[in-house]
This record gives structure tokens, C-alpha cells and sequence, in this order.
């Protein structure tokens, strides 16, 4: 089995730390081909670099055709929907992976996510997954991506905090990490507090894995179906 892992960021470092996460979570005989764009936003960090990642992330997702599912490495599940329509493969983001993982395992999970302004559109994203009353809270930790990256001294020293107050004033089950930079963190702070704590990246690999060992391919039959191309006037 072969899945293409995407990072739909332009910062290589992080795609090789992405690539290490996948590849530990993947079974025997999985092959893990990571990559990301050569140009683009350096990390995803709201609505305005999700639309400038796009073109970008889609290039990407088309060069490695010989695959049998895609994971799109970014917490807001960025493109996934076109690349559904754009592949028949299993196509799966992170975000979704993690929600999903953490509904099957807890009573009421909470996120924690980056910046504020990421907390609008993960909210969007749980509710339109059916999942916003399982989730207790979304909280950013003022941790812009590329710090969790560059390995600010107080980076994890914030995350922690936060994770502390979705424990015991949202009364969590259960964490979900909300940034691919953050997976580094998943077993100190599970060990630490006691409570499962979710790296997307190792959930979506088990997720596709299931779905190619059972046959599933995406639905051609409605909102995936294959894109219309227009011809030029």
C-alpha cells in the first residue's frame, strides 16, 4: 500500500516531521510518500492562506498518481473536498481524522489549536462533520505554526496550559492537538494528564489504511464526481 501524504504548507522541515509521524503510525508493508509544494504560504494559519495554498496543494496531490490514498497534512482539512473529486483514492485530513478518532474513544473531546484566528473555521468544520456537540471547547494557544517549527522556548509551556484548562474547566476526556507541528507533544502531555491525547497524522494513516484493505474507494456519484472541464472560449 502506498499513501501520499501532503503538507499543503511550502516549509519542507515541517513535511520531513509530518513524514516521521506517518511512518511510525503505519502498518508493515505501507509505504509513506511525503511532499509539499515548492511555493505557497510557509504555514496555514487562516482563511487567506487556505485559498493561497490551493493551486499549489492540488499540483502536489497530482504529480504522485500511482497511489492508493492521500492525507492532507493541515488541521483545517484544507482542499480535501477538491481532491475527493479530483482522485478516486481515499483522500482524508487530518482534522477529520482526529475528531472522528477522538468521538470513538471519549464522551467529550477538546481542541487545541494554534492562533485564534484558526478557532472559526475548526468550529465550522466540526459541525459540518456532525461532531460540534461531542466537542467541549476549541482553544488556541497564541502559538503561531512555525514557532511549534523553530522550537520557541514556551511554545509547549502555552499548549499545556491550555490543555490543563480544557481538562478542567471543559471537563475533556480527551485532547485533540490541533496542528500536524504539534504530534511531538502527543505522549508527554497524555502522560502527563492522564487522558488520550490525538495526533491527527497517526489517526488518518490507521483510517486510509482500513479503507484500502477494504476495498473503498471515494464516491464518484455526487458532490466528488469527477471535475467538469471547461473548455477555452
Amino acid at each position: 500500500m502506498k499513501i501520499h501524504v501532503v503538507n499543503p504548507n511550502s516549509t519542507a522541515s515541517m513535511t520531513r516531521e509530518i513524514a516521521a509521524v506517518a511512518r511510525a503510525a503505519a502498518c508493515d508493508g505501507t509505504t509513506i510518500v511525503a511532499s509539499n509544494p515548492a511555493h505557497g504560504p510557509a504555514s496555514i494559519q487562516g482563511h487567506y492562506d487556505i485559498a493561497a495554498c490551493l493551486p499549489g496543494l492540488l499540483s502536489e496531490a497530482a504529480r504522485y498518481p500511482d497511489i492508493d490514498a492521500l492525507i492532507v497534512a493541515c488541521f483545517d482539512d484544507t482542499g480535501v473536498d477538491a481532491l475527493r473529486a479530483m482522485l478516486d483514492v481515499p483522500v482524508i485530513g487530518i482534522g477529520e481524522a482526529a475528531y472522528h478518532a477522538a468521538s470513538l474513544i471519549s464522551a467529550r473531546f477538546s481542541v487545541v489549536t494554534t492562533l485564534p484566528r484558526s478557532v472559526p473555521g475548526l468550529e465550522a468544520n466540526l459541525t459540518r462533520y456532525g461532531l460540534m456537540a461531542r466537542c467541549a471547547s476549541v482553544r488556541a494557544s497564541n502559538v503561531p505554526v512555525l514557532d511549534l517549527e523553530h522550537g520557541r522556548a514556551d511554545a509547549e509551556r502555552l499548549i499545556t496550559a491550555k490543555v490543563e484548562r480544557a481538562i478542567e474547566r471543559d471537563m475533556a476526556d480527551c485532547i485533540v492537538l490541533g496542528c500536524a507541528g504539534m504530534s511531538d507533544m502527543r505522549a508527554r502531555l497524555g502522560e502527563r494528564f492522564g487522558v488520550p491525547v490525538i495526533d491527527g497524522i497517526s489517526c488518518a494513516v490507521g483510517f486510509v489504511e482500513a479503507l484500502v484493505r477494504a476495498g473503498l474507494k471515494t464516491s464518484k456519484a455526487g458532490a466528488y464526481a469527477p471535475p467538469l472541464i471547461s473548455e477555452s472560449a
